[in-house]
């Protein structure tokens, strides 16, 4: 099955922000293994490419590059030489949060490249496709041809025959007459060949793009809008080619997080990276291990019910910040609208609702509820950042306005999939109690203490004390 990209899902629309600044803003880097990575939103960056008369070689880097680079010194050079490397990914967001420092954008090659190239028709530039097996970048070309009005396309070159010869691939570039090259060659081939030619190429703006070529041709597929829109696209391709890719994503992302831990503790940070090493490991891990248990509940809930497999809600998070947590939908859709009704039937005293016979729950929903499997989409927040897999209840908004001044101290630590209230009894657990116990964590809160409380869950779980 061949994959034919929307517009809008490798070639965003034209945003009419670009070209209207008068002085593009100069992306400001963030350091990680020392190299520069580029902190800039992707008009930002666009603007400060294609600004008349600059010259860039860019390279992306993202948790695979960074293992590349840490064995393999000359393309360790090529990234530290480059004039822009931009982040790919969320294993550069995470590296960069363990340093105390925060990536204002993912800007990955896939979805980067086609918004340059949209703004690169407009003022009249052209590109030329170096890499892929052959066909693959006539056909890239093509597909852009035909999704960016305007955009011209100087020339393309496989990157088997059509490389052998490096000085007749310069010329072709070259003759061209091409105002961007794009050159698809893996890691790190792309980029040492990049760097090794940079002063004899005559395009403006060089860029490594991985296997860009291979999406935009339909020759490989590429992961669903929601799943990227998690920032779990990694997971997608493990799953399309697990043998491939487990090296790269399983093996390699765990060498990336201890490198990232080693640079973080250079800085003085280190029982955070460790924490956020734990919560990516288990909700990784647990997001594949129980993919089949998700397209199971997806079916009994719109078999059951009607409305969605989801239920999204804003909760209160770290600092109250807050955020949209999921939960599989175990209720009926009208619950919200009937919930200030049923407040009177609450089975637990103080802010917090909970009631046994809560006739909102539908058959399916009793279930999950039983086995907390309703809860387990917030994996996904976990992965996204927003909440750790052991904390403190998440709280809605108008409960953490009713909390007393004491209680608000729950909010210095992340929310969690567990923690003591969920392992205690959960809805047996009255809301003073709960209180204490979550200020108790948030004080005296450890990797040991976590590791204890999520083996408890185990139990809690098959327990089913205070789940309804």
């Amino acid at each position: 099955m061949t994959f034919a990209p929307s517009p809008t899902t490798f070639f965003p629309a034209h945003d009419a922000r670009f070209g209207s600044q008068p002085a593009p803003e100069r992306p400001s880097p963030v350091r990680l293994f020392g190299i520069d990575i580029a902190s800039s939103s992707s008009a930002a960056m666009i603007e400060h490419l294609l600004e008349p008369g600059r010259r860039s070689r860019v390279a992306f880097l993202n948790a695979h590059c960074a293992n590349v680079a840490a064995r393999n010194a000359d393309y360790a050079d090529a990234l530290v030489t480059a004039d822009a490397v931009l982040p790919d990914g969320i294993g550069i967001e995470i590296g960069a949060r363990m340093s105390r420092q925060r990536v204002t954008e993912n800007l990955n090659g896939t979805d980067f490249v086609p918004a340059l190239l949209h703004e690169a028709a407009r003022r009249g530039l052209s590109v030329f496709l170096l890499g892929g097996r052959p066909g693959v970048a006539s056909a890239a070309a093509d597909r852009l041809a035909l999704r960016i009005p305007g955009l011209r396309i100087a020339g393309t070159r496989d990157g088997y025959e059509g490389l052998e010869d490096e000085t007749a691939t310069r010329a072709a570039i070259n003759t061209s007459g091409a105002d961007i090259l794009l050159v698809a060659l893996g890691v790190p081939l792309q980029d040492l060949w990049l760097a090794r030619n940079a002063e004899r190429l005559r395009p403006r703006l060089s860029l490594g793009v991985g296997a860009l070529f291979d999406f935009l041709s339909g020759r490989v597929r590429r992961a669903p809008e929601p799943v990227r829109r998690l920032r779990c696209e990694w997971i997608w391709r493990l799953a399309m080619e697990p043998r491939r890719m487990a090296g790269r994503y399983l093996w390699g992302n765990a060498a990336f997080l201890v490198r990232a831990l080693r640079h973080a503790t250079g800085q003085g940070d280190g029982v955070a990276p460790l924490r956020r090493m734990l919560d990516i490991a288990l909700a990784g891990g647990g997001l594949i291990a129980l993919a089949p248990l998700f397209g199971l509940v997806a079916v009994a809930l719109r078999l059951d019910s009607r409305g969605p497999v989801f239920f999204r809600q804003t909760r209160v998070g770290k600092d109250g910040v807050p955020f949209t947590m999921l939960k599989f939908r175990s209720m009926h859709v009208d619950a919200e609208a009937r919930r200030d009704a049923l407040l009177a039937q609450s089975d637990r005293e103080g802010v917090c609702f909970k009631s046994r016979t809560d006739p909102r729950v539908t058959r399916v929903g009793r279930i999950l509820r039983r086995f907390s499997i309703d809860e387990l989409p917030q994996i996904l927040n976990i992965l996204r950042g927003e909440m750790s897999v052991v904390g403190p209840r998440p709280a809605l908004p108008q409960e953490v306005a009713a909390y007393p001044g004491h209680a608000l101290g729950r909010l210095a630590v992340k929310p969690g999939l567990t923690g003591v209230w969920q392992v205690s009894g959960r809805a047996e657990v009255g809301f003073d109690k709960m209180i204490d116990m979550d200020l108790a964590y948030a004080r005296s809160r450890s990797l040991i203490l976590d590791l204890l409380l999520i083996s408890c869950t185990f139990r809690a779980v098959f327990g089913g004390r205070g789940a309804y």
